[in-house]
């Protein structure tokens, strides 16, 4: 008799295998690297006699070399999958852990040759490597799997602080670096390269209907990306201040810390109704619905509705945004080029996206709250890219 193989790929229990992997994967990535710095910045700096901000630099600079690579990844991916790719995320991620947690107090560039790791790594293995393995996979279906991604690794900075915290203060910042390193290598590894299959892309030979051609297919793509560009510059520089803003707003340092707390379930509850009740809709529709979010919460803390209301809207528009640069440009591009494609429509996100905090920061030490509005501005800039969107026939 034959033995019963596992469930491929394309079927329902395979893809649950696949996406329930890659979430789990994505959740430790995310954890290990971009949210890292805010639990050992400052540790880490004292023991180089570093001031935080230089820590802060270098991470910025790892941002920056995510942009710099994203197309050439998107690339790789469209070539020969993305299971590789992941793998090499792995290798990289742990690579800048461990030499993080080893860099000597007297040689400060090994810390910041641990933190280009850490961006190598980043580049080859958070969301959108991720999303562009997916858009191989399953092609136009893979709307489903990306939604159920995000969906799992909304998490991540839920599970990746507290432990961090806790690492550091049983092992000390090097400790809790190294962990998390054994944990790329002896968990997230495992799972992309048993888990998930090494599936190339749709072949060349089957173009998609919505590839951009001539002028109006790439103005379609740079208003996609102006639009996603602006809601990342917003996404970036509230995960940076947005306790102090809404201090500037008249809250308590307590209040303002309770209500920010809300973004990150707010996230991922956006994310759940975006794959139980809003899957019906439109990647358009949701993605205009989404950043909307922006200029609505900037109104109501404005209006005085309070720093609760700021944080319940502007968290749920985050959640499903996330979601909507993996999905919007499926939908409108197709599967056919979607990694290069992607890496493109991102790299200029990614960029402002490590200049939002200081850019901001500074807007909010100069204006205070009336930074606020170039908040609200920078997010009706998107919606009206958005709105300048068409549907592919």
């Amino acid at each position: 008799m034959r033995r019963t193989q596992a469930s491929p790929p394309g079927s329902p229990g395979g893809r649950r295998r696949v996406v329930g992997a890659l979430g789990a994967a994505q959740t430790l990535a995310w954890a290990c690297s971009y949210y890292l710095p805010a639990i050992v910045a400052a540790p880490m700096a004292e023991s180089f006699a570093l001031p935080p901000s230089a820590i802060f630099g270098a991470f910025s600079a790892s941002l920056l070399l995510t942009a710099v690579l994203g197309p050439w990844v998107g690339r790789v991916i469209d070539r020969s999958g993305g299971r590789s790719v992941l793998a090499g995320s792995n290798l990289a991620l742990a690579a800048g852990l461990l030499t993080l947690a080893v860099a000597p107090p007297a040689w400060p560039a090994v810390l910041f040759l641990g933190w280009g790791l850490l961006g190598l790594g980043m580049a080859l293995g958070l969301y959108d490597a991720a999303f562009a393995t997916l858009a191989g996979l399953y092609g136009k279906d893979a709307r489903g799997p990306i939604s159920g991604v995000a969906m799992m690794a909304g998490f991540a900075s839920a599970i990746g602080w507290p432990l961090t915290t806790w690492l550091a203060a049983e092992l000390g910042w090097r400790g809790a670096c190294a962990v998390w390193a054994l944990l790329q290598l002896g968990l997230a590894l495992p799972l992309h390269l048993l888990l998930v299959p090494p599936a190339p892309p749709p072949p060349a030979a089957a173009p998609s209907t919505e590839e951009p051609e001539g002028a109006a297919g790439w103005g379609q793509l740079a208003l996609l990306a102006v639009a996603l560009t602006g809601s990342g510059f917003n996404i970036a520089a509230m995960a940076a201040h947005l306790p102090g803003l809404l201090a500037r707003s008249g809250a308590s340092a307590e209040v303002a810390l309770a209500a920010a707390s809300l973004v990150g379930p707010m996230q991922v509850l956006a994310r759940v109704l975006d794959v139980v009740l809003l899957r019906r809709l439109h990647p358009l529709t949701t993605a205009r619905l989404a950043t909307a979010g922006h200029p609505l919460a900037a109104l109501a803390l404005g209006l005085g509705l309070g720093p609760f209301a700021f944080a319940v809207v502007h968290g749920a528009g985050n959640g499903l945004l996330t979601i909507v640069r993996g999905t919007l440009p499926l939908a409108l591009f197709g599967a056919r080029g979607y990694g290069a494609r992607q890496g493109i429509i991102l790299a200029p996100m990614r960029l402002l996206q490590a200049l939002a905090p200081l850019a901001f920061g500074l807007a909010l030490e100069r204006a205070g709250l009336g930074a606020l509005w170039i908040f609200a501005g920078v997010g009706l800039l998107s919606l009206l890219a958005l709105a300048l969107l068409r549907r592919p026939r």
